[in-house]
């Protein structure tokens, strides 16, 4: 099963879960009692909250998948297949943190240039430090968004 149809299918299963919690939420606020009421109403607040989440997490999968054809058609996606990586398939710490390091000099070299940051990401990622691989994906996706309407 391919990566998006696995994200299809759990969107599918959380939205269910969260239309059923919304009815729940609903039920407790048609009771006569006032703290079945405020119990309805703050279980009415995850549903929304949830959808907010499904709807951010597969705009910026979509944006990220765009960049990374982009990336491709342009022949610049960074390749990782020539790490040393462990017995459980993750790259050597070291050679991820020297990898890093070429990606991280090209950004510093020319800032404003989303691919640089998008490889950058895919270092961090490597490196295993997802928060700051997220970040700096938000800010090439961000730097591409500008290219993109300044043509």
């Amino acid at each position: 099963m391919r990566t998006r149809d696995l994200a299809a299918v759990v969107t599918v299963a959380v939205a269910v879960y969260l239309v059923l919690l919304a009815g729940r939420a609903v039920e407790l606020l048609r009771a006569d009692d006032p703290v079945a009421v405020g119990l309805g109403a703050g279980v009415l607040i995850l549903p929304v909250l949830g959808v907010w989440i499904l709807v951010a997490t597969w705009r910026s999968g979509l944006q990220i998948q765009r960049l990374t054809r982009r990336l491709d058609e342009e022949g610049g996606l960074p390749d990782t297949s020539d790490l040393p990586r462990r017995p459980s398939g993750r790259v050597d710490r070291e050679a991820a943190d020297e990898w890093f390091e070429r990606w991280r000099a090209e950004v510093e070299a020319d800032p404003h240039d989303w691919r640089g940051w998008y490889r950058l990401a895919v270092a961090y990622d490597i490196a295993g430090d997802r928060r700051r691989a997220r970040t700096t994906m938000r800010k090439a996706v961000e730097l591409e968004a500008t290219e993109t309407r300044a043509r």
